[in-house]
């Protein structure tokens, strides 16, 4: 199945040949950096359904086993490159109304640092990150644009239609930045990808957003973003997932790196 690292799913065939996606909701999951609600997702492809940017949910039910989402299965691949159609998508979705009851994410460098607190505040192994914090004050934006809230390679799908954005379980409203700091992470990039984006697809990505001021912001906020991305790999690897180890020295170079530009 294409998308994510969190829930089960299975491509099945329905009547008339149809295929669909069929997600099982991990009870299990406490991810400090993306929830896991069912619900959300839920009602956000209800909310987006006609757009051309997500799948059709055709039910939503209980299991003894956990939140089952049924949704048509959208064809095509896993995106691997053109900054430019992601950077066009994103940007649409930002501009769309978002429903209410959304979590808020963080906005502004205090809030970003208070979310990084609490991610390593679940880490054993924190004290060289905990004393790489940036200094570097940004002020909250205060924009309620609709966030995907994981937008990486994994969860876009590409085909003649088009880019569609899948795994809608971490849906929030606030500064568009957040969106843009996942989709650029190194780490993620480098999980789902297998290779980070080069300097040159970040600034043509933050070209073809275009939105100069955002563009701005986003090269403030960057070293937070990496502090903080920086520490959710420390949280996996400290949890058994190894393969974040590599994502954790590519934040942890990338924050280097922004901390001296």
């Amino acid at each position: 199945m294409l998308g994510g690292r969190t829930n089960r799913a299975w491509q099945i065939t329905g009547r008339e040949g149809q295929a669909v996606a069929v997600k099982l909701y991990s009870r299990k999951s406490r991810n400090p950096m993306f929830p896991n609600d069912p619900m959300a997702e839920a009602a956000l492809l209800r909310h987006l359904s006609g757009t051309g940017l997500v799948p059709r949910l055709l039910v939503d039910i209980p299991t003894p086993l956990g939140i089952c989402l049924v949704y048509t299965m959208i064809p095509g691949t896993l995106w691997r490159s053109d900054v430019d159609v992601v950077a066009a998508t994103v940007r649409r979705l930002h501009r769309l109304r978002a429903p209410s009851g959304l979590r808020k994410a963080p906005d502004g460098s205090a809030e970003i640092a208070y979310h990084t607190e609490l991610i390593l505040d679940l880490c054993s192994s924190g004290q060289d990150l905990q004393e790489a914090r940036p200094r570097m004050a940004v002020p909250p934006c205060g924009q309620k644009a609709l966030l995907h809230g994981d937008i990486v390679p994994g969860n876009l799908i590409a085909n003649e239609s088009g880019l569609y954005l899948i795994d809608w379980q971490c849906p929030a409203i606030g500064d568009p930045c957040e969106d843009i700091g996942v989709f650029l992470s190194p780490a993620m990039q480098h999980l789902y990808r297998g290779h980070v984006l080069s300097p040159a697809e970040e600034a043509q990505f933050l070209d073809a957003y275009a939105d100069t001021e955002l563009s701005t912001r986003y090269q403030k906020l960057a070293p937070w973003y990496h502090w903080r991305m920086a520490a959710y790999c420390l949280w996996q690897v400290e949890n058994g997932r190894e393969e974040y180890g590599a994502g954790l020295k590519l934040e942890w170079d990338a924050l280097q790196r922004s901390l001296s530009a």
